[in-house]
């Protein structure tokens, strides 16, 4: 009894020292607070917040800290989170933008082909046909165009679903749909970067710039909307901006940004993995963008040019109007035919000489 007297004493005499400390005045008023203004957790809000770090079991970066600090996020001022400031951005500019950016293109699109139509031969074909790609080089192209426009479909869903197909399909359908297309994005895309890397690959020696394509880039719009005959090698000009700007340039960015979305584990913050979204996804749109030119010029755009990929083959015809300067060394023998001669059997295959 005696003791218990005194251990009681002595804590009210400590009471003013400990009262000294942040932890125990905030111990006290929150027990005050809990009997004044039952559930008002305000306090202990402010301090999560704060961005402050705690305590916690689980090892790692970040780990201490529940929810990221007031900041700045590419313009977008919250006073609130980090967080919202990039979830802002995310259902802000980015998903007006952007989105806006690809209706506008698929509008272009439509109203260039309404008013020019495709691009046709002057000359009647001959049926003699000339080996335009091998097939590594047709699976390796079929490979990146198939896997793109799957993350393509896949990340469009994701940004643009619940403001598009959401109010048509109802949240049970569109929650299944949203869940296939984040597991298909994520499993594609190493297909993908694979099959960048090999397109870069083979394709690099004939996409290295030359002096001839400034001429066909002055004369571009005639070739467009005239068919105007301009000589190119085996890729035009408008060809190597695509192979640079997009296989290239667009498929790095997008890729190194999904490596960094696609596994958290290498312990990056929460602001490394923000900055790789907003790169991804304004990468990604525009690339989006980009391909649908490639894939309007590659299929009604300019007539015969879906065959040459699909087949591997093309009329000397269609090699001599557009690709003149390639032509001429495959002719001449200047220049293997990639992939070998035209199989015999070739569809409109007639095997004139002359």
């Amino acid at each position: 009894m005696t003791q218990a007297l005194a251990l009681f004493a002595a804590l009210v005499l400590a009471a003013p020292a400990l009262a000294q400390y942040p932890q125990a005045r905030d111990a006290e008023a929150q027990q005050e607070r809990a009997v004044t203004q039952p559930g008002n957790n305000a306090p202990v809000w402010r301090s999560v917040q704060s961005g402050a770090p705690g305590a916690t079991s689980l090892p790692g970066r970040e780990t201490d800290v529940l929810i990221q600090p007031p900041a700045r996020f590419l313009g977008q001022d919250v006073s609130s989170t980090a967080g919202e400031a990039w979830r802002q951005f995310r259902n802000g500019p980015v998903t007006f933008y952007g989105g806006w950016l690809l209706v506008a293109v698929l509008l272009a699109i439509l109203l260039f082909y309404l008013w020019n139509g495709s691009v046709k031969l002057r000359d009647p074909p001959t049926g003699r046909l000339v080996r335009r790609f091998n097939a590594l080089e047709m699976t390796v192209h079929w490979s990146l165009a198939i896997s793109f426009c799957l993350l393509g479909i896949s990340g469009l869903i994701m940004l643009f679903g619940k403001h598009v197909l959401l109010p048509l399909v109802g949240y049970t359908v569109f929650g299944w749909l949203a869940l296939a297309a984040k597991n298909l994005h994520n499993f594609i895309a190493p297909l993908f970067m694979v099959s960048a890397l090999a397109m870069i690959v083979l394709f690099l020696r004939d996409n290295l710039p030359r002096r001839y394509d400034a001429r066909w880039l002055a004369n571009a719009w005639a070739y467009m909307t005239r068919g105007k005959h301009v000589p190119s090698g085996r890729f035009n000009a408008g060809e190597k901006i695509w192979f640079w700007l997009g296989v290239v340039g667009l498929s790095i960015a997008v890729s190194w940004s999904g490596v960094v979305l696609l596994f958290p584990n290498f312990d990056q913050t929460r602001a490394v993995m923000q900055d790789a979204w907003a790169v991804h996804a304004t990468a990604a749109l525009i690339y989006i963008a980009l391909s649908l030119g490639h894939i309007y010029l590659g299929t009604i755009g300019v007539a015969g040019t879906y065959g040459n990929m699909r087949r591997g083959w093309t009329d000397e015809t269609w090699a001599r109007e557009h690709h003149e300067l390639w032509y001429d060394e495959i002719r001449s023998g200047r220049r293997r035919s990639p992939g070998g001669p035209v199989p015999a059997g070739a569809p409109h295959d007639q095997s004139k000489d002359g």
